[in-house]
């Protein structure tokens, strides 16, 4: 590993990739109420996505609108969202982790290789809302 860099370079490592936002999470304590609720609104599941681990619908312009079931979501009137940005490559995730953490962001869980095949990262916005950064 090389010497670390200073924070104007880590900018032009994030400036020079392609990052866009892909996809809005949403934890839910009853995934069949909250798939009932997105149907209503013209969002189609698969029949039977409510027994899955997780749970996605494209919307329009590509944006993905996913599910997760979680035993622990906090309550109403609470944050349950994280938002999606595809950062190009295992790079681009790497970058973007260090330059919201450099920045003074709180960084969850630092850039890993997924089981799901993803590189992967968490940090959380100023509202403490999730932000995945992922390749």
């Amino acid at each position: 590993m090389g010497a670390p860099r200073a924070y104007g370079e880590r900018m032009n490592d994030i400036s020079n990739r392609e990052i866009r936002m892909d996809a809005i999470g949403v934890a839910t304590s009853d995934l069949a109420a909250a798939l009932a609720f997105y149907r209503l609104l013209g969002l189609s599941f698969p029949e039977g996505a409510e027994q899955l681990p997780h749970v996605e619908v494209e919307l329009a312009g590509g944006i993905r609108l996913m599910f997760d079931p979680v035993e622990d979501a906090p309550g109403r009137g609470t944050g349950r969202i994280a938002l999606a940005f595809h950062c190009g490559d295992a790079a681009g995730v790497d970058a973007a982790y260090d330059t919201v953490t450099a920045a003074g962001h709180h960084g969850e869980s630092k850039p890993f290789d997924a089981p799901w095949g993803q590189r992967y990262a968490v940090a959380h916005d100023p509202d403490g809302n999730q932000i995945d950064l992922f390749a």
